[in-house]
């Protein structure tokens, strides 16, 4: 389409001579547009210049003149802040650095490459090498989109790298804990291993969240650091988790009707800093060793896991939004499988000493019994002080 609406005013957009030109009509409207394209259409018949026209968008843009169009109009609409601040620290921390000379079209796989061998060169890890091709890709894929370069992106090959360890505290390290909390401290810890919800999620809790009936949280928002303000849970949707009779029962006794649940002594809000100067202040005097709040939530996936909860479950109680992310839990469950084995294999052995087919059996006690025994292990765990 040689003329468009951007931004609720009318563009000439067109190509020559394989050159892109793109210029805001003077006037407003599509017949105005269209005559200012035939007017620069003619110029170029004539051989003239064009040399007001807006020749910037086309495929010798570079890198750096699009990247910040790109994280403005995409960017910033489309991500948390925390996100934004991440990605525009790649970009001009890293990407603009090595890419920004280059046009667009012209930044192939080995430009690629090279960027991969010169970051791991200064001593970058393979995972953040991958987050910063994850930027690059998602802003290339878009200035394709967007100027409609011909061809496609530079493929990009993500580096192999081992599997983040996950760190979680044992029962007894549970115990140990909640042992040397107390007050709002002691709630918070008892909720974030009760219900595995985010550091933010817990900042941002209200206790209009709370359906006292049902006996479940509905994580609907999340604390912001840098904005101070209530967003969305990290996936961008809301879940519900199911409350513990001691989370019930704690959060009860000074039940409100609206507000933050969980506030500092001075009745502000927590921050990053504050939590974790709490966390950090009672691990010393349980003599543990320095953990984050992300580690409470991985205690809670941990102990659901180890204990044969199913992973699609355990994946909706943590609101991630793949079961790949639910998976890292998964050498957990090697005790539960290792006992459906041994119990798979008693059960035939038993049959076998029958001397008949199993196709002439009723339905095995022991069968039924598996049956059951599996579905009580998918019970709630239980970390708090006996």
């Amino acid at each position: 389409m040689a003329v468009r609406i951007i931004k609720n005013w009318w563009w000439v957009d067109f190509r020559s001579a394989h050159v892109r030109y793109r210029k805001r009509s003077p006037e407003n409207s599509r017949a105005g547009a269209l005559h200012f394209e035939s007017v620069l259409r003619q110029k170029l018949a004539r051989g003239e210049s064009l040399d007001d026209a807006v020749r910037d968008e086309g495929p010798e843009q570079t890198f750096e003149e699009f990247a910040p169009k790109w994280f403005a109009e995409y960017v910033v609409p489309n991500n948390k802040p925390s996100e934004q601040r991440r990605k525009r620290y790649a970009l001009t921390a890293s990407l603009v650095p090595f890419f920004g000379k280059m046009p667009l079209a012209a930044i192939g796989t080995n430009d690629v490459e090279r960027y991969k061998a010169r970051a791991l060169k200064t001593g970058v890890t393979a995972k953040t090498v991958n987050n910063l091709l994850g930027v690059f890709r998602t802003c290339m894929w878009t200035a394709y989109e967007w100027l409609e370069l011909e061809g496609m992106p530079p493929k990009v090959r993500r580096l192999k790298c081992p599997s983040p360890e996950t760190d979680y505290l044992t029962p007894g390290e549970c115990e140990s804990l909640l042992a040397r909390a107390n007050g709002v401290v002691y709630e918070l810890i008892l909720t974030a291993l009760k219900t595995g919800m985010r550091q933010g999620e817990l900042k941002g809790l209200q206790w209009s969240s709370i359906d006292w009936e049902n006996g479940s949280i509905a994580v609907r928002h999340s604390r912001s650091d840098y904005t101070k303000a209530l967003g969305t849970p990290k996936s961008g949707r809301a879940r519900h988790i199911p409350m513990d009779a001691d989370v019930h029962r704690l959060l009860l006794k000074r039940r409100k009707s609206a507000g933050y649940v969980f506030l500092d002594a001075d009745g502000m809000p927590f921050d990053h800093k504050r939590l974790t100067r709490r966390l950090q202040g009672v691990c010393k005097k349980a003599g543990l060793r320095r953990i984050g709040w992300h580690t409470l939530r991985h205690t809670f996936a941990s102990q659901l896991v180890a204990r044969g909860t199913p992973l699609p479950a355990v994946q909706m109680l943590m609101g991630h939004s793949t079961i790949g992310m639910t998976m890292r839990y998964t050498h957990l469950a090697e005790a539960t499988l290792r006992e459906a084995i041994d119990r798979l294999s008693r059960e035939r052995a038993q049959i076998l000493d029958l001397g008949q087919p199993v196709v002439n059996r009723g339905p095995q006690p022991q069968a039924q019994a598996f049956a059951n025994d599996t579905r009580s292990s998918e019970s709630a765990y239980d970390c708090s002080p006996k």
